[in-house]
């Protein structure tokens, strides 16, 4: 079953999802620690978890499987959904994968190191349209390649 979960705390691209999972007709879960609005239509469903830490993380992984498609930009979920089957995209329209996972942890631990030792302060770059742009075609394409291969 074709399904995307959105890893939805902090997630700048959940309008964007829902265009495509309506278009497509893919039921969407936004997973998240506290209540946030959905759309009020049947596909949409909200799964509330504890603020436990990593509780998102821990149910997104337990659905995580072959066919799913998964919407974050934490590189070690998204390592963790990699290794089941998922698909995973960041909000910036970035696919990870299998082969691009490996570097982007090793980058992320760099960047911790730096910045706890005071040589890097800040973070990613702001969320641009540009980036928001990116993350709404490779989703549908990304949608489009699993319809495709499961004959739907």
């Amino acid at each position: 079953m074709i399904q995307i979960l959105i890893d939805a705390d902090a997630c700048p691209v959940k309008d964007e999802t829902y265009r495509v999972a309506l278009r497509y007709k893919v039921p969407v879960v936004v997973v998240s620690n506290s209540p946030i609005r959905t759309p009020r239509e049947p596909l949409i469903t909200r799964k509330l978890v504890s603020d436990a830490f990593d509780a998102a993380d821990d149910w997104i992984v337990e659905q995580a499987a072959p066919g799913t498609v998964v919407i974050t930009a934490d590189i070690l979920l998204a390592d963790r959904c990699l290794k089941l089957g998922a698909q995973v995209v960041a909000p910036n329209g970035k696919p990870f994968t299998m082969s691009s996972i490996g570097s982007a942890i090793a980058v992320r631990a760099i960047m911790s190191d730096l910045r706890a030792g005071g040589d890097v302060v800040g973070g990613p770059p702001p969320f641009s349209a540009a980036d928001r742009s990116r993350f709404l075609s490779a989703l549908d394409q990304l949608v489009s390649k699993l319809k495709r291969q499961a004959g739907l």
